[in-house]
């Protein structure tokens, strides 16, 4: 294949694939329901037709029928009357009707079984254009279900994207630093302020509350200061108490031990 010809096959394949991506399923389908509307129509003109030649046909048939039929009763008529020589031409006449009836018979026949086909056919192609509507409505419906699960995937894919969020959070993140940055800031103002007289009274105050507190569990428990202290020197005597009798019984045990 030459390069003109690749050429023309590549803009071709162009041309197809531009014309197949605008196709929309809905209009295709309801144009081809009014053309095969219009076939119909036309079909139904052609049958009409047909019937028509038909009818004409069979009238043909009917009217050479009784005219044969009528010469023939003439042809009786001259015969009674004894008129041989006018029967002969009554029947002659009648067979000529005959014979024309004979074959007006023969068409209509032929005529009737090709409208009878026709109808048929017409019958057929209006079954089928029925069906064609409801599988029309039918896809219509598939494609409009098509399009909107494809809208709910697009939906979902972009709550999916989670690059807004991020963002968000980092925004978050950068505003709690801000926030603490400003707040060592403020500690740092008042550290470097060069009056921390407030701060000692703040201390001051805060262990006069913890003596209150300690005071008030002491009083609820009838537990006082004076009788701890008491308690404590009692304490000590009777430890000193207990250490020089231990000494004395040690000296004599080992004055017995010499002794012996």
């Amino acid at each position: 294949m030459s390069i003109f010809g690749r050429m023309g096959t590549l803009f071709k394949a162009n041309i197809n694939d531009v014309i197949s991506k605008a196709e929309d399923p809905e209009k295709i389908l309801n144009q081809l329901i009014v053309d095969m509307k219009e076939q119909l129509i036309s079909a139904k003109k052609q049958v009409a037709v047909a019937i028509a030649d038909e009818k004409r046909l069979k009238k043909q048939y009917d009217a050479e029928a009784r005219k044969a039929a009528e010469w023939e009763k003439k042809a009786m008529l001259a015969v009674r009357a004894g008129r041989d020589d006018l029967a002969k031409e009554a029947l002659s006449r009648k067979q000529e009707h005959g014979e024309l009836s004979a074959e007006y018979q023969k068409q209509w026949q032929g005529q009737k079984a090709a409208a009878d086909k026709l109808r048929g056919s017409l019958r057929q192609l209006n079954s089928k254009i029925e069906e064609a509507s409801r599988k029309k409505n039918l896809l219509i419906a598939r494609k409009k279900r098509a399009e909107a699960q494809q809208t709910i995937q697009q939906t979902m894919s972009g709550l999916n994207d989670t690059s807004a969020f991020d963002t968000f959070g980092r925004m978050a993140e950068k505003i709690e630093q801000m926030e603490a940055e400003a707040e060592a800031s403020a500690e740092l103002a008042e550290g470097f302020s060069g009056d921390d007289l407030a701060s000692k009274f703040e201390d001051l105050e805060a262990d006069h509350g913890a003596d209150e507190a300690l005071a008030a569990l002491k009083a609820k428990m009838g537990v006082s200061s004076a009788a701890r202290e008491k308690e404590t020197e009692f304490s000590f005597e009777e430890e000193e108490v207990k250490q020089e009798e231990q000494v004395k019984a040690g000296g004599r045990g080992t004055w017995d031990s010499e002794d012996f």
